[in-house]
């Protein structure tokens, strides 16, 4: 600066944060101000420093700024403008006696008074403004302007605007008090932006990690958008929020969940993947921002009321699956830091969408698995004999229960005539589904098997031949087949491998000692017969592994010695109280533990 000195305010100024006086300011109405000329001290610059620098807080900051000017330049209508770094225009931040339509107006570079200062960097002084050919006649009562550029590290980043009601209001001392502390008020405001822009930066960061944590572990999906519309207005403050997914056959992005206004809102539209905003987003792989969605022909309009869109696409392993989408009723409302964050935001999103996804579609196939299962459980059950043999001098009894909905266990009654009926009891390798149909397979060959009224070892035979035939890789099926004689009360039984029976006679328990290779396994295979003459009284006990292998929750198994209690204690009692006798004293055994093999019992009891 030359030897001029700064121009400072009188010391009758009023009070003002980091400055102190008593000057009372002219009315608006009162002729034109008259600042004395006075040196500004150390003590003052250091004073208006304080001021400005003492909050980060850009509002509080523009405030403190609008008090420190009229501490010495009395005015009734004041304004701070910011560039827009998107639009390159000039909007305002902070005003003071400005009607809400003017406060909404954006003007541009050289547009005005203040669009001159903005394109020329240099302060102007107007004092009356019908003599200034570029001006802008926002408000017809304003007569003088004063305008003084914000400029930071060669930058700039705004203009402060003061207008007057009256000619020749402000004078050349206000014009170099408000150049000397435009570069102070300027530098102070970059601070406060820049602090904004931190802490905006940190709450995404803050917002990103929330998601890693959270949105991962909600596998709903109406309420994972839900959450992800919630997280999301931390960082940006939509009036509108959409979340548009690809259908199933990849034709359509649908309205998964959309929110208005902060109520639910159900769009029924279903906008083809090349339309609209969302759909540009989508094809081009990138977010759009759309300052004024009037002026958009891509536009389509969802949301009557929406200005301003901003589109992100969703996209998964390379993969767009959707599109994430923010509205505003203000336009050229988003800007640069929302872009940044919808594109940070929009990846983990995508992430937890296909994971919740993944979880429906699973869901679905374990709701269908389950009816599919019930179904072929009840097919399973219809398989099981409905009636069992009536004769004379024997009784027969069976249960069944399943280690899961359906098991690879079987047993079946055969008739063969008025007085031999056969008993079968066999058990399919592995479990579930895939036991059960094998299971099946093998119930109906052996039925088939059965109308030729073979022997038990002839029937296993024919019943091997055939699995042979129809070999399965890993599939086998243990049996025991016994063929009962109610004419001379004796029993025919052959073994493909399965638990040996046990016989109770005269409160004495043993084993039936008949064994064999288990069915399709090997081919050619010969089964030895057994015949066993029986007396009234005799209990004939068929049972699967199931029942002697159950654990209880130490590990120990039913084992044979308890079902040989079992079968003691309760062999005076009909085949019916034997049967469940032996499951019930299982059941107590495991202690409710769940069952990890399928459990048969079938009981033949000879009657007098």
């Amino acid at each position: 600066m030359s030897d001029e000195k700064p121009i400072g305010p009188s010391p009758n100024s009023p009070s003002i944060e980091g400055y102190e006086g008593d000057y009372r300011p002219s009315s608006p109405t009162a002729a034109p101000a008259q600042i004395k000329v006075e040196p500004l001290s150390t003590e003052f610059l250091i004073r208006l420093a304080d001021a400005l620098n003492t909050t980060l807080d850009l509002q509080t900051l523009l405030k403190r700024t609008a008090d420190l000017v009229r501490a010495v330049i009395d005015y009734r209508i004041f304004a701070i403008l910011l560039i827009n770094d998107r639009t390159n225009d000039l909007r305002m931040r902070f005003q003071i006696g400005h009607t809400p339509e003017i406060e909404r107006m954006r003007i541009k570079m050289g547009q005005g008074i203040v669009g001159q200062v903005a394109q020329q960097r240099e302060a102007i002084l107007v004092n009356d403004v019908h003599d200034y050919a570029n001006y802008i006649n926002a408000n017809p009562e304003v007569l003088s302007e004063l305008a003084v550029p914000l400029i930071v590290k060669n930058r700039l980043i705004g203009v402060i605007d003061i207008q007057s009601e009256q000619v020749g209001y402000f004078r050349d001392e206000h014009l170099r008090l408000l150049q000397l502390t435009a570069s102070r008020i300027a530098q102070a405001i970059e601070n406060a932006r820049l602090y904004t822009r931190v802490a905006r930066q940190a709450q995404t960061l803050e917002v990103l990690n929330e998601i890693s944590r959270e949105l991962t572990s909600i596998l709903d999906l109406d309420a994972l958008l839900e959450r992800v519309g919630q997280l999301l207005r931390r960082i940006i403050d939509f009036q509108m929020f959409s979340v548009w997914l690809v259908n199933e056959s990849g034709d359509y992005l649908v309205n998964s969940f959309a929110i208005r206004f902060g109520s639910r809102f159900h769009p029924e539209e279903q906008i083809p993947l090349n339309r609209g905003v969302v759909g540009v987003a989508m094809s081009e792989r990138r977010t759009i921002s759309v300052g004024d969605v009037r002026r958009d022909p891509r536009y389509v309009m969802v949301n009557p009321e929406a200005r301003s869109e901003l589109a992100s696409p969703l996209i998964y392993k390379g993969k767009v699956i959707g599109v994430l989408d923010v509205e505003h009723t203000r336009t050229f409302y988003f800007n640069e830091d929302h872009e940044r964050a919808m594109n940070t935001l929009s990846a983990q999103i995508a992430i937890a969408i296909e994971n919740a996804q993944l979880y429906q579609r699973v869901t679905h196939q374990e709701q269908r698995l389950e009816r599919d299962l019930a179904m072929a459980r009840e097919v399973q059950l219809r398989l099981l004999p409905p009636v069992k043999p009536q004769h004379e001098h024997a009784e027969f009894s069976a249960r069944f229960i399943p280690a899961r909905t359906i098991g690879g266990d079987m047993y079946d009654f055969l008739v063969y005539d008025t007085n031999r009926s056969a008993v079968v009891l066999g058990d399919v390798s592995g479990k579930s589904t895939a036991a059960a149909l094998y299971a099946a397979l093998v119930s109906g060959i052996m039925r088939a098997a059965a109308s030729e009224h073979l022997s038990p070892s002839a029937l296993l035979e024919s019943l091997n031949d055939s699995l042979q035939e129809r070999r399965l890789d890993s599939q086998y099926v243990v049996m025991v087949y016994a063929l009962w004689n109610d004419e001379n009360r004796t029993v025919q039984i052959a073994n493909a491998g399965a638990t040996q029976p046990l016989i109770c006679r005269g409160g004495e328990v043993s084993t039936v000692q008949a064994e064999g290779f288990p069915l399709g396994m090997f081919p050619n295979v010969k089964y030895e017969e057994f015949s066993l003459a029986t007396q009234p009284g005799d209990s004939l006990v068929f049972f699967s592994d199931g029942i002697v292998d159950a654990q209880n929750d130490d590990g120990d198994m039913f084992g044979d010695e308890r079902l040989k209690a079992v079968v003691k204690k309760n062999n005076q009692k009909s085949a019916s109280k034997i049967a469940d006798a032996i499951i019930a004293e299982v059941s107590r055994f495991q202690s409710g533990r769940e069952r990890f093999d399928d459990e048969t019992v079938v009981v033949l009891k000879v009657t007098n």
